[in-house]
């Protein structure tokens, strides 16, 4: 029989809802986490600051990883670590993605950085972040010290491509994952959801292997691997689904919520491993 110490979720597509909403369900198990001692983060490709709704309906008090691992922070935003995307790792990274012809978006010194308000999914992360983009004629300062670069593509067959081919390019230098199949994040090759796991694991003073998991997309797997106790949501892809050792309903069919109370709140729930 394994303890589970601490849950660590990923946050689009599985602990918020399709519409970017905490349901009452879902902050209710949270909740019932903290009552019997069990830590509960909250880890994303978003900044830190796109996940500062969320620390009042969840009642967060744990660090929070932002940019897949890139920066983490307090809840009231005080940077606690980052790691940052190297000058000529970035420069390269944006001159593939350009020549692709997928658009571009930087995360630089606490700004979201656009070259056209009117691109593709910009409204959209707007509104799941809560704060605007700042719009740029060029990216040449941000590329000295960026969190994240992202390709943005609705060409999802070419923006997979990309993925295993600036992989390729940048090796060690970098981490390339979609987080959507739309999104194509590069960051410091540390920043991976399975590096930052540990990290905030060792944050919080709980062990890896106390501690569970729960995802929906491609950029999950690398901390699906780091825990004995991984949840992917009904929403995720079969590839997904098929690492990881349970599977939940949908997002939006109350999946987070279910999942920690069928297998963490219930009576008889046995968290083994």
């Amino acid at each position: 029989m394994t303890r589970i110490s601490a849950v660590i979720a990923d946050v689009d597509g599985t602990v918020v809802t399709s519409d970017k909403e905490v349901t009452a369900r879902t902050a209710k198990a949270v909740a019932e986490l903290g009552a019997r001692g069990i830590k509960f983060a909250i880890i994303s490709g978003r900044p830190p600051e796109g996940m500062r709704m969320l620390i009042e309906p969840l009642g967060l008090t744990t660090p929070i990883a932002g940019f897949n691992g890139g920066a983490f922070t307090r809840e009231d935003m005080t940077v606690l670590e980052e790691r940052l995307v190297a000058p000529e790792t970035a420069r390269r990274a944006f001159d593939y993605l350009q020549k692709k012809g997928v658009d571009i978006w930087l995360y630089s010194e606490g700004e979201w950085l656009i070259r056209d308000a009117k691109a593709p999914h910009v409204a959209r992360e707007e509104f799941t972040v809560k704060f605007a983009p700042r719009i740029v004629a060029d990216f040449d300062k941000a590329l000295r010290d960026p969190h994240k670069i992202v390709g943005v593509s609705d060409d999802r067959e070419l923006l997979a491509r990309c993925e295993t081919e600036i992989q390729a390019l940048l090796g060690n230098e970098a981490s390339a994952t979609r987080s959507q199949p739309y999104y194509l994040d590069i960051t410091h090759p540390q920043a991976n959801k399975g590096d930052a796991v540990v990290t905030l694991a060792e944050l919080m003073g709980v062990s890896m292997a106390e501690t569970a998991v729960l995802g929906d997309s491609n950029n999950d797997l690398s901390m699906f691997a780091k825990s004995p106790f991984s949840i992917a949501m009904g929403n995720a892809s079969d590839e997904v689904k098929k690492k990881a050792r349970f599977v939940t309903e949908a997002n939006d069919d109350e999946g987070f919520a279910k999942a920690l109370e069928r297998y963490l709140l219930a009576p008889d729930a046995k968290a083994s491993a």
